[in-house]
């Protein structure tokens, strides 16, 4: 079998350029800094307060770049330790740090198992990696204890309807190619793969494409040596027994049992969860927010005025000038199309949102009255946090 080391020794993934930092940043999720602000410190984080960050299993370094940027851009002072097994991917996230003159990072090679001896973080990324590891429990315990007390982590794992058509083709590679390089493996299954019936269900999958972006794409996807998918419940289950628990799935409707049918009366939150994914059947990830468990952290009250809202993915004045107008918002998260119906009333707040006002500057800029404001911004803010449209985070004030 080629060990999870080879293979990213061979194929550092994501596949990413150093060069195209020169004219682009990309961002997501998990760790786009005001989503961290609104699921694990309620949107109420002091950014003046440095904060120590580690990226575990930082691959080629994404969520460490995106975070770094934003923070280092606005001003914050933070600590980032990247740590990762492979360095070839190291040495792709480290050109892109050098290409942004971001001095604020420690490199590490090393096991996400280490992450305890490295110190104690404010926040942790892990994302991709726990569901590649021979014992994910070992890892959920080793970044637990690597958590600083009032700190939180930023997650993401594979989920199993979404990917629909993988795990047949990787057991089938791993029989075929047993003993091969990770080259001369992929070059055998590319054709295989080109050739699949339509009624295959890969073929069918209309949720991935990373087969077809790059070859460490394709390896990653469908040549994986350790890979295990996890459904709402078992994921739930694994993070109760490592002594976290969850604060939010993002987008939090993805997960909302009552956006696709009448939830039964008593039905406890978990299984509404796990029947929306069921009922979805596109999640080939769980995007996810958690804290210790036992912790009775809040997400934001929209009703607290002195909160700062930030629009994500769409312009304050074009959502304003549409809402306006009385049309509906289209969005789309995963398979999901909707249309959102936003109070007309909401419009002249929203145009003055510019991730630095809080909501009661925001108000008295439009000349909307507090009284009122409190009557329609509930429904607004539940609209736009739903959909992951819109967090609560004064990092970029």
């Amino acid at each position: 079998m080629v060990t999870v080391s080879e293979q990213y020794e061979a194929y550092p993934y994501p596949a990413r350029d150093p060069e195209d930092e020169k004219k682009r940043l990309i961002t997501g999720s998990p760790s786009f800094p005001p989503e961290i602000d609104h699921f694990i410190f309620g949107g109420q984080r002091d950014w003046s307060q440095p904060i120590r960050i580690l990226v575990a299993g930082g691959g080629t370094g994404d969520a460490l770049i995106q975070m770094a940027t934003i923070l280092r851009d606005q001003g914050k002072p933070a600590d980032f330790t990247y740590l990762d097994l492979s360095t070839a991917s190291r040495e792709i996230a480290e050109a892109r740090a050098k290409i942004r003159n971001l001095d604020n990072i420690t490199f590490v090679s090393g096991s996400l198992l280490d992450a305890p001896e490295l110190g104690s973080f404010d926040y942790i990324d892990c994302c991709g990696v726990l569901h590649h590891l021979p014992d994910p429990s070992a890892g959920f315990r080793a970044l637990r204890a690597a958590l600083a007390p009032g700190g939180g982590m930023g997650m993401m794992v594979y989920a199993p309807y979404g990917r629909s058509g993988v795990y047949p083709l990787q057991d089938a590679f791993a029989k075929l190619y047993e003993g091969l390089s990770p080259q001369a493996r992929l070059a055998k299954a590319k054709p295989l793969v080109k050739a699949l019936s339509k009624g295959h269900p890969l073929a069918a999958n209309v949720n991935l494409n990373d087969h077809e972006q790059s070859d460490a794409g394709f390896y990653d996807l469908l040549m994986h040596g350790q890979d295990r998918p996890y459904t709402v419940r078992e994921l739930i289950d694994e993070l109760d027994a490592a002594d976290w628990q969850l604060m939010s799935f993002t987008p939090p409707a993805q997960y909302d049992l009552s956006h696709i049918t009448d939830v039964p009366e008593g039905m406890d939150a978990v299984t509404q969860m796990e029947l929306a994914e069921k009922l979805h059947g596109f999640i080939k990830v769980h995007v996810a927010y958690v804290v210790p468990k036992g912790d009775e952290r809040q997400l934001p009250d929209p009703s607290n005025l002195d909160l700062v809202p930030v629009l994500r993915g769409i312009a304050p004045v074009k959502l304003a000038q549409a809402i306006a107008k009385g049309r509906k918002i289209p969005i789309s998260a995963g398979a999901v199309k909707k249309e959102l119906e936003l109070p007309k009333q909401a419009a002249p707040v929203i145009a003055q949102l510019n991730g630095k006002r809080t909501l009661r500057e925001a108000a008295q800029a439009a000349k909307v009255a507090e009284f009122n404001l409190l009557g329609f911004w509930g429904k607004t803010s539940r609209s736009l946090t739903d959909w992951g449209l819109l967090t609560y985070s004064s990092v970029l004030r």
